[in-house]
């Protein structure tokens, strides 16, 4: 199983499969042991951080409390994002990434579920899909930029 985190803002990849526990980020690769129930420690780098899992999207690290997101890439429906479908719509890059293809142009008629961004994070391409249908009114990417968690690159009206 894969799945993306986004903890502290900084977005990462986890890897578990039998067992294994990998943490990817730009930083480094973490290899995470079980220290007992919600209690970790992980190694990156030759230094060891303690990791306390908390209730409610908390994560402890060192002391340091976090907020803590777990989200699976392919999810990007609306109400994953928080937002309804009325009005003008802003699609965000949920996390950080490169531009890998802008899918549709300026003006353009998308229909719900329609592509229109593909931005690439942690080794994964993700598709950000239009909410609903409607018109492209403003793009604000383009192949190839970097983008940051929470970017708007495309508005839909």
């Amino acid at each position: 199983m894969i799945r993306e985190v986004s903890v502290g803002g900084r977005t990462a990849r986890v890897e578990i499969d039998a067992g294994k526990f990998r943490y990817e980020t730009l930083d480094g690769e973490y290899v995470v042991s079980a220290m007992g129930e919600g209690k970790y420690a992980v190694s990156l780098n030759g230094r060891t951080y303690r990791v306390v899992v908390g209730a409610r999207g908390e994560v402890v690290v060192n002391g340091r409390a976090m907020a803590m997101e777990v989200f699976d890439p392919r999810d990007f429906s609306p109400a994953r994002r928080g937002a309804g479908t009325e009005g003008r719509q802003e699609i965000a890059s949920p996390m950080p990434g490169k531009v890998i293809r802008v899918l549709v142009d300026r003006d353009a008629a998308v229909e719900e579920g329609q592509g229109l961004v593909v931005v690439e994070a942690m080794k994964m391409q993700n598709e950000m899909k239009s909410p609903k249908a409607g018109r492209v009114v403003e793009i604000r990417t383009k192949a190839g930029a970097t983008v940051a968690a929470g970017e708007v690159l495309v508005v839909v009206e």
